[in-house]
């Protein structure tokens, strides 16, 4: 197929790159005129601007957005409004609030413009791992862009068949999936980045209690001073806390075991916060993602002015004393 793809960042370059290796035909727009010419080197055909990039694509046209949630996205699909013909088709697959998705079809539809979210999870391994996809949008549209999203996908690969699924979308089981109308794509991604912040929290916390536990603060004889790296690494082979996220946990650790090349300033990028809001409009108790989401918050604040507040208590009613921070 052919697809125009607007934003060439980390992961928008690597899905015109599978694409490109899958057979499909890309043709390449970026602010960026370096990144365009980059891929144009690749295959793809090079844009220079958004009317040119609508141009070289022939009709039905679909073209996916991906950019950074928010203005600059709600700019670039506007201009592809007053752009793209009836029957052409516009893909958001960033990390849009699935609310917009919602509007946003709506104000599409009346030009016959079909509008298609797709929360796509694989970061910056997508072009050799493949895509997790949810998509949101119109049946029809989303099988007529099938070939699209079964080259991004996975594959089965050599996860074991699940049992009792006969008869169920087939497609679940090469890593993507149709979730829904416009917005359900995006609302799924959400929570599935929302449970992400959960498991990461988790680990955090696990291993720095083996961390702690060779501090000089217990009995000697209750220290162990633990290979992280090697415990990570046998949590991998068949433990039942294994994830992807634990195997790039052992390669960060086998890296440097003492991470000290991150601050631990953690940021969000916004599915948390819209994970936790949707928990609260359904009235659906989330602590752990709650509180995974906190914690980010609080590694960017190494001085809170609530930690100076709780030693103050606590040296008022009961005069304790501060403790040197450790290092």
């Amino acid at each position: 197929m052919e697809l125009g793809i607007i934003g060439l960042g980390r992961m928008g370059a690597n899905i015109a790159r599978r694409l490109m290796r899958g057979g499909h035909t890309i043709v390449a727009f970026d602010v960026n005129a370096d990144a365009v010419t980059a891929l144009a080197r690749e295959g793809a055909k090079p844009a220079r601007s958004l009317k040119e990039l609508v141009e070289s694509l022939a009709p039905p046209r679909a073209v996916w957005v991906m950019l950074p949630a928010g203005k600059i996205t709600e700019g670039t699909i506007d201009t592809l409004a007053a752009l793209l013909a009836p029957g052409d088709t516009v893909i958001d697959g960033g990390n849009t609030y699935y609310k917009d998705d919602v509007r946003r079809a709506a104000a599409l539809k009346p030009k016959s413009l079909a509008y298609v979210d797709v929360g796509t999870s694989g970061g910056i391994w997508g072009f050799e791992r493949g895509y997790c996809m949810m998509i949101g949008g119109d049946k029809d549209v989303v099988q007529r862009l099938d070939p699209i999203f079964a080259t991004l996908a996975p594959g089965p690969g050599t996860i074991p068949k699940t049992t009792n699924r006969e008869g169920r979308d087939a497609r679940v089981e090469h890593g993507y999936m149709h979730a829904g109308p416009a917005g359900a794509g995006h609302f799924v991604k959400m929570v599935h980045n929302g449970i992400e912040y959960g498991l990461m929290q988790a680990y955090a916390e696990g291993f720095e209690i083996l961390h702690h536990k060779a501090d000089e603060t217990l009995p000697p004889d209750q220290r162990f001073d633990l290979d992280l790296a090697d415990v990570a690494e046998v949590w991998r082979r068949g433990s039942v806390v294994s994830s992807w996220l634990l195997d790039l946990t052992s390669m960060a650790l086998a890296e440097n075991g003492k991470l000290e090349n991150f601050s631990g300033f953690v940021e969000d990028s916004g599915e948390g916060r819209w994970t936790i809001e949707a928990a609260i409009e359904e009235a659906v108790p989330a602590n752990v993602l709650s509180a995974a989401l906190y914690e980010r918050f609080a590694s960017r604040l190494p001085k809170r002015f609530a930690n100076r507040l709780l030693s103050a208590m606590r040296s008022k009613f009961g005069g304790h004393v501060e403790s040197k921070p450790k290092p």
